[in-house]
Parts: structure tokens; sequence; C-alpha cells
């Protein structure tokens, strides 16, 4: 390998690396909130509606679909090193509130606000990240971006229970570790130079004499083979997140209302299982995702998740079904939809409009969270936790069988090689 090269892997890791700070915010702000929520509820004497509503409406929903409608775009027009400029900026803004929120109105806007920002960055992140790879590693970047999206909550569940103790006090501090982190990453970002592949887009639109504003819609909604991939990547994503975006959001209560768990036993129980996640991330999915078949891959993820549901809800909640639950969905976690969902959503669309059909998607999968957010501690209250847990079951099934039928054929291609193969040539890549 040539020194050259060798100088530009080494940045584009370093880049990896700090674009997934993103990611680790991500889900680290759904945690701060989830592992907490039990206490808010109990400081600010919050009803089920309004428990619902702090789900609805943070990072893991309705926040975070907005942010990425809006995030998507602004990627594909103005670039992606905009969304490292200014974002973290909104996001510490979003968790200064939530730190020192006095009330139920100051808590939902901190958590708006840093649902928004969320969403803003994940599809840029993704996208950078990907664009700054090459064939025989964009599954490992990816990977990478994944390992710190596990993280998050691992580190997250493990100050929960270290600050335990402190009761409220503890989960306005770990808020305070994601302002830290946050204040980090926007120095790290603000460095990132534009990605190569947006810039030589952007070159060709001006030589062609063309835009990607005017017919942007057209481009995603009127091309068969765009629409398809919309539907895939949604249907994939979408049934598979209801499922663990109310486990990122309410597993906790879960636990302690279902299971009669003290709040630092549902903390242990999600800690153990996002350390799971990230070194199933770490250990199977980045060094497998660019070699092994990712039908295979994908299936044995969707398979341990189903497995791990149908336990859950069908053999109570007693410890030895709780711990298999944990090891089962921590694994699939890490080799599932989400890091697949990630991959495929960059290869799928031409460079014009990655950033922005990403976004769309987002806000459906999020949006449709946040609806869920709504609805499930109702049925969790009135019909039951199996009830809630066939429903489960049954999103799960759905995903497995949409991500195994449909898998595309991207692994060891470039960008461009799986542009022209989709929509020929002179599409850009």
């Amino acid at each position: 390998m040539s020194d050259t090269r060798v100088v530009a892997e080494k940045k584009s890791w370093k880049a990896t690396a700090s674009v997934s700070l993103t990611n680790y915010l991500d889900s680290g702000s759904i945690v701060a909130g989830a592992s907490g929520l039990t206490l808010w509820a109990k400081e600010l004497n919050l009803s089920s509606l309004q428990v619902g509503l702090l789900g609805a409406i943070s990072a893991n929903a309705f926040g975070s679909a907005v942010g990425a409608l809006i995030g998507g775009r602004l990627a594909d027009k103005y670039g992606r090193k905009l969304i490292y400029t200014y974002n973290m900026l909104v996001y510490m803004l979003g968790v200064a509130i939530i730190m020192f929120s006095a009330n139920f109105l100051m808590l939902l806007t901190g958590f708006f606000i840093t649902g928004v920002a969320v969403g803003i960055g994940v599809p840029a992140s993704w996208t950078y990240i990907s664009e700054i790879s090459d064939e025989s590693n964009r599954a490992k970047h990816i990977g990478i971006s994944q390992f710190a999206w596990s993280c998050g909550p691992a580190i997250i569940f493990i100050l929960g229970i270290v600050f335990s103790p402190l009761g409220l006090l503890g989960n306005r501090i770990i808020f305070g570790s994601l302002f830290i982190v946050a204040f980090i990453a926007w120095l790290l970002q603000r460095q990132l130079n534009e990605s190569k592949v947006w810039e030589e887009e952007k070159k060709k639109q001006a030589a062609a004499g063309t835009t990607n504003k005017d017919n942007f819609y057209k481009q995603l909604f009127a091309n068969a083979i765009s629409l398809k991939a919309l539907l895939f990547l949604v249907g994939v994503y979408m049934f598979w997140n209801l499922v663990a975006g109310a486990m990122g959001f309410f597993m906790p209560y879960v636990y302690s209302t279902v299971g009669g768990l003290s709040n630092l036993q549902a903390n242990l129980l999600q800690a153990v299982l996002w350390v799971l996640t990230a070194a199933a991330t770490y250990l199977l999915f980045v060094p497998l995702g660019d070699k092994v078949s990712q039908r295979g891959l994908f299936f044995a993820g969707a398979a341990l998740a189903l497995i791990s549901w149908v336990v859950l809800t069908y053999f109570h909640m007693s410890w030895p079904a709780l711990w298999v639950f944990v090891v089962t969905w921590g694994v699939s976690a890490g080799i599932g939809a989400q890091a697949f969902y990630a991959l495929w959503a960059t290869e799928l669309f031409p460079t014009k409009v990655r950033g922005a059909s990403q976004g769309i998607m987002f806000f459906i999968v999020r949006g449709s969270a946040g609806i869920w957010s709504i609805i499930f501690p109702t049925i969790l209250t009135s019909l039951g936790f199996t009830v809630a847990g066939t429903f489960m079951i049954v999103l799960l099934v759905i995903s497995l069988l949409i991500g195994v039928i449909w898998t595309p054929n991207t692994r060891g291609k470039s960008l461009e090689k799986i542009t022209e193969e989709r929509y020929g040539k002179g599409v850009g890549m």
C-alpha cells in the first residue's frame, strides 16, 4: 500500500471516529431520558399521557423525525460539512434545558430540541461515512458508527447505575456528560473537510447547468427504482425500530412496572444488553459486513431478535427469561436492521439525493415511532404485556421477511458502480 493511500486511509478513519460521535449522542440522549423516566415521572407527577408525549417528541421519535427531514435536504443542497459546523450547538442547547428542567414544559422543550438536533445529524453522518469509505471497507466504517451508537446506551446505563443513589440529580448529571461529549464532537467535526464525492457531484451539476432543488421529489418518488428502495428500507427499518424504539425509551419503565424491578436492576439489565450490542457490532458486523453474505448476516440478527421477544413475552419476566432476552436481543441488535439500514440507505441512492432520501425515511421511521410511543403505554396498561409483546413479535417478523427477501446486491461495489447499475450512466455517484 502506498504512503498516499495509507495517509488517506488514516484520515478517513479519523473522520469516521469524529462523525460517529453523532451516533453516540443520538442513542445516548434516548437512553438518558429512558433511564430517568421513572424518576422524572415521580418528581414532576407526570401522567401516563405525559410520559408518552416525552417519548413521542424526543430523539426517539417526532423530534428526530422533523430534524431528519430538514437535515437530509440541507446536507444534499449545501454539503455535509454545514451540518457539522452548527448542529452540535443545537444539541447542546436542548441538553442544557433538560439538565435544568423544573417543570414538564421545560423537559418537553429540551427533549424536542435535542431530538431535532439528532435528526439533523444522523442522515449526514451515515452519508459522510459512506462517501469517505471505499468498496472494500464501507460496511466496516458504517459498523464503527454503529459501534459508537451502541456504546452510547451502554455507557449511559452504566452511569445510571453509578449515579442511582443520587436519584434525579444523577440523571441531570448524565445529561451533563452528553453536553460535554457534544462540545468535543463540535470541536472535532468543525475541522472536517467536505465530502469529495459531494463536491464532485456539485461540479458535474454545475457543468451540466442543472441543480438538485427543482426536481428533488420527482427524483425520489417518480423514479421507480428510488421508490422501491424507499419502500424496502422503510420496511426493514421501521418495523424493527417500532420495537427497538419502544425498548430504547420504555424498557426500564416496563421492567419496573411489569417485572417489579428496581430502577437500579432495570438499568443494569439495559447496560448489559447494550454492552453485548456494542460487542456484537465490533466483533461481528465490523469484520464480516464486507466479506460474508449480507442476507445471511441480516437473517441471523433478525432471527435472534425474534427469539428474544418470544421468550420475554411468553415465558414471563423471570430472571432466566430476562437474561435470555438480554443476551439474544443484545447480539441481534449488533448485526441486525439498524446496522444494515445505515449501510444500505447510503448505497441505494445517487449522491444528489443521498442525504435527503435518508431524511425522508428517517422522518417516516421515527415519526411512526412517535405515534407508537403514545400508544404503547396505553396498550401496556390496558391490555397487558403479553398483548404488547405479541405486537412486537409481529413487527419483527415483517422486518425479517422484507430484509431477507429483498437484500440488495451491493457488497464489494463502489458507490459509483452501484448507482450506475441501478440508475444507468450519467446519474452521478
